[in-house]
């Protein structure tokens, strides 16, 4: 069996607000809108669809899986996310990867990295 990413989803109370924050963020757009309670974003920088998908309780404790986004300048980048709402939660790594750890405006945890450094990792 060969199975592929066809979304990748988020549990929010809000599905509207926090899809259109990541929006923002992506240059991407609604391709669907279920009312609301469901919706999907593509195109933009998404190389899959992202779902929001509007819960009554939030899950708690860490996230068990995150976004990971890549950078051509990090810290730019970061600075970006915190100045549009995202929380920063802690610089990491050394000289040879680096990353950031920041919230969402629900408080789901995502990372940045350099797009260098992920490649470099990659090898």
């Amino acid at each position: 069996m060969t199975l592929s990413i066809g979304m990748i989803t988020i549990d929010t109370p809000a599905a509207t607000p926090l899809a259109t924050w990541w929006a923002e963020r992506f240059g991407a757009a609604v391709v669907q809108d279920f009312g609301g309670e469901f919706v999907i974003l593509g195109g933009g920088g998404l190389p899959v669809l992202l779902g929001f998908q509007q819960v009554e309780d939030a899950t708690p404790g860490k996230n068990r899986i995150h976004l990971d986004l890549a950078a051509s300048d990090l810290d730019g980048a970061v600075d970006e996310l915190v100045a549009a709402g995202a929380g920063l939660v802690e610089r990491r790594g050394d000289d040879t990867f680096r990353w950031v750890t920041l919230t969402d405006p629900d408080g789901n945890l995502f990372c940045v990295s350099g797009q260098h450094d992920a490649e470099q990792a990659l090898t």
